[in-house]
């Protein structure tokens, strides 16, 4: 079963290439948007792992996103998008 989900996954991003569509919207990729170093917003994201005001660890689909700051907090959290504020010192991809 795992061969061929893998095989299907790899017919998608054959699919993507061809067509010249953004990897994002088609494979559930998390899109991140940072407005200086204040505020963070993150679509497509699935879920927050981890979270203190020093550090939000978000799964964004095949990673996770690591955001490390002070003062950091959720402003908005639904289902498809998140809303950080706060002074962001780093952001770190962790696989």
């Amino acid at each position: 079963m795992a061969g061929l989900k893998r095989k299907l996954s790899q017919v998608g991003q054959d699919a993507l290439e061809r067509l010249e569509l953004p990897v994002n919207i088609a494979a559930d990729v998390a899109r991140i948007e940072l407005l200086g170093n204040r505020e963070l917003y993150m679509d497509r994201h699935q879920g927050v792992l981890a979270y203190s005001t020093e550090e939000v660890d978000v799964n964004g689909g095949g990673v996770v996103v690591r955001i490390r700051g002070e003062g950091l907090q959720l402003l908005v959290m639904t289902e498809q998008e998140l809303r950080l504020t706060g002074k962001i010192a780093g952001i770190e991809l962790v696989e």
